[in-house]
Parts: structure tokens; C-alpha cells; sequence
């Protein structure tokens, strides 16, 4: 197969993935699993230009705009924390979020990894 057609695959499957968690941009609440950046990746630049801290409320959506402020539930346990979108991602196929360590282990996610969460954003940045 032509390396263009598998672009094409790769690109109609990260649709797909999209489509099926439910993301959109909208300002209504968003489903699915999320998980959490490793301590690793602390210091390492987003995509907002800050420094990734793990003792930072935010987080990393492929949708939600940077800056946006948006409060997260784990649908299990109910626990809410409250992130601010500073990167892009996740990149792993089904997931909707990557938070913090810090917003991790308020949400009592941590130990398993990967939580089914709701999104709901409450305040997107002003448009320049």
C-alpha cells in the first residue's frame, strides 16, 4: 500500500477515535477516559508555551481551546477537579484528557491511570 494511502488511513482512524469520545468545542459538556501525564514530562513545553508542572492544575485537550478553564468529574467516584487546557493531546486512541499529576490525584485517579471523566468547560479565553 502507498505511504499516502496509509496517511490516509492513519488520518481517517484519528477521526474516527474523535468522533466516538464525543469532542467537540462547544461548550457542552464532553465524555470518555482520561489519563494523566507522567511525572517525566515535567518542565517540558506545551503547546501554550508554559512549562508543564505536575503541581499545576491543568490540562492537555485535542479540542477544548488553550486557556479554556473546565471543571472535570470522575464519573465513578463524582470527585471534581477544576484544570486549565494549557496543551494538546492525549494521543492515545479512546482518550479525551491528560491532567496534571496534582489534578490526578485530587480526582483519585492516580493509582489506576485512566479514569471515565466529565468534562464541562466554564470559561473559554477571550478571542484577540
Amino acid at each position: 500500500m502507498p505511504t499516502v494511502c496509509l496517511a490516509a488511513v492513519f488520518v481517517a482512524g484519528a477521526l474516527a477515535s474523535v468522533a466516538e469520545a464525543r469532542i467537540d468545542a462547544s461548550g457542552r459538556p464532553q465524555t470518555g477516559a482520561a489519563s494523566y501525564y507522567s511525572r517525566s514530562d515535567a518542565g517540558k513545553t506545551t503547546a501554550s508555551g508554559a512549562k508543564l508542572s505536575p503541581n499545576k492544575m491543568t490540562a492537555a485537550s485535542p479540542t477544548l481551546p488553550l486557556g479554556t478553564k473546565a471543571k472535570v468529574t470522575d464519573r465513578r467516584t463524582g470527585k471534581s477537579v477544576d484544570v486549565t487546557v494549557t496543551d494538546r493531546g492525549p494521543y492515545a486512541k479512546h482518550r479525551i484528557l491528560d491532567v496534571s499529576p496534582k489534578a490526578a490525584r485530587q480526582l483519585g485517579m492516580n493509582h489506576k491511570g485512566v479514569a471515565k471523566v466529565k468534562i464541562q468547560p466554564l470559561h473559554e479565553p477571550h478571542k484577540g
